[in-house]
């Protein structure tokens, strides 16, 4: 199969909403990377999170199988440090090999329920 993807992907603006509604965990406000690893290899995925105003954070390490898609919450991102609700950040994406970074947005804050994905944008 032929490799697809990047190593270095770019996700400018994040929000996890300090809401919801609906019982948790389905129904719970979030914010996700969803990552295809189509290669042989497993990826090696660090992310880092950037703020307006503080320094970085990160890495938060991740591994996802090779031939496997993984989905991960930043909700569910808490070391080095638990993920703020309701504040914006940027965060970059690094993999030792190449995949392909999908950025979701899921806003249950009201009754009526958001649901917004991105392709995350390619750096290398």
């Amino acid at each position: 199969m032929k490799i697809i993807g990047r190593t270095t992907w770019a996700i400018p603006g994040g929000r996890i909403p300090l809401n919801s509604t609906g019982p948790e965990p389905d129904f719970t406000s979030n914010e996700e990377l969803c990552i295809l690893n189509a290669g042989y290899q497993d990826a090696k995925v660090e992310i880092t999170v950037f703020y307006e105003s503080r320094d970085p954070v990160g890495p938060y390490r991740i591994t996802v199988p090779a031939k496997r898609t993984r989905h991960v919450r930043f909700n569910d991102l808490i070391a080095p440090e638990a993920m703020p609700l309701d504040t914006d950040y940027a965060c970059i994406v690094d993999s030792d090999v190449a995949i392909v970074v999908q950025f979701n947005r899921r806003d249950t804050s009201r009754a009526e329920n958001a649901l917004m994905g991105v392709m995350a944008f390619p750096v290398d």
